[in-house]
């Protein structure tokens, strides 16, 4: 066994005991297929206020202006499915924001994968990246053969779905490089048919600026009157093409006591959400994601829904 190889194992055995659901590692380099897409995406203005979607437009597309002299692209996939979900009579969280905010519960075990591949291999220079960076992630994990990008534009898998967090560790080291794996979705249009406010333009076009999601987090101004009834009493991200996908029957739950939320949380009725303070806001949200949003954008989104 060569240099790469073991060190490819070593790095992939690490991961799993890190509670990382796979690992797939990519060449680094400039991902051609993805800078046309991208660049149509951006001139339709299908980002709509997420600004930051222009910036960095090359470094977007090569991780080597990232890291200097990178040469792999680890990407890593964090399973969040929940063994439980709110209550039926409830306004809607996506599952990801259950518990404590993804960013720090991924970004230490990053960390650790990187430490123990300094620590076990020698002199490696790497970043880690959880979506706070320039990266497209779900390019790198289907390239890595994670999954594919269904027709939602979310990396899928048959063995478990879609239901999971991206992540790379970029770094200069080589290694062994796996292949992409094939589409599975057929001529199944089940997230197109179900997406409330039509965000799927066509196969793997969404419209950002119509997402729930975006319009729940990222959205700073008021919701458009166009989305009053459209928005399936979601107050904060939304799961919908997720849900109705046929792969995800297959979604087990975490085993990552940080993903648990707030024992009160799955409880909450609309009527609980409709008196909520901002007290009990920080009480349910410590270090969750929601925070993203603010009391005041949670309960805009609430006031919106009623």
């Amino acid at each position: 066994m060569d240099n790469k190889q073991k060190n490819t194992n070593l790095i992939k055995t690490e991961a799993k005991r890190l509670g990382f659901l796979s690992c797939g590692i990519s060449k680094a380099g400039f991902l051609e297929e993805e800078a046309p897409r991208l660049e149509k995406w951006l001139k339709n203005n299908m980002h709509g206020q997420m600004q930051y979607m222009e910036n960095h437009f090359d470094k977007r597309l090569d991780p080597t202006k990232l890291v200097e002299d990178s040469k792999s692209v680890i990407s890593l996939l964090l399973n969040y499915y929940p063994n439980q979900e709110q209550t039926v009579d409830s306004y809607k969280l996506s599952k990801y924001a259950y518990g404590t905010d993804y960013h720090f519960v991924i970004k230490d075990k990053l960390k650790e994968l990187l430490n123990f591949i300094q620590e076990g291999i020698g002199k490696v220079h790497g970043r880690a990246f959880v979506d706070s960076a320039p990266v497209l992630d779900k390019a790198w994990a289907a390239k890595s053969g994670l999954g594919w990008i269904g027709k939602h534009s979310n990396l899928l898998t048959q063995q478990v779905g879609s239901f999971y967090f991206i992540a790379e560790l970029i770094v200069d080291l080589e290694l062994e490089y796996d292949t992409p794996t094939t589409n599975h979705c057929g001529s199944c249009t089940a997230c197109i048919d179900a997406c409330p406010t039509e965000a799927i333009m066509e196969p793997y076009v969404v419209d950002g600026s119509k997402c729930i999601s975006y319009v729940t987090i990222e959205l700073k101004d008021n919701i458009p009157t166009e989305f009053k009834g459209k928005m399936d009493d979601w107050m904060f991200g939304c799961d919908v093409c997720q849900d109705v996908c046929p792969w995800n029957r297959f979604s087990k739950s975490h085993n990552e006591p940080l993903f648990n939320p707030h024992p009160e949380l799955l409880s909450m009725t609309k009527k609980d959400w409709e008196e909520i303070t901002g007290e009990v806001f920080q009480k349910l949200f410590k270090n969750s994601a929601v925070k993203r949003t603010k009391f005041s954008g949670l309960k805009r989104n609430i006031d919106f829904l009623k």
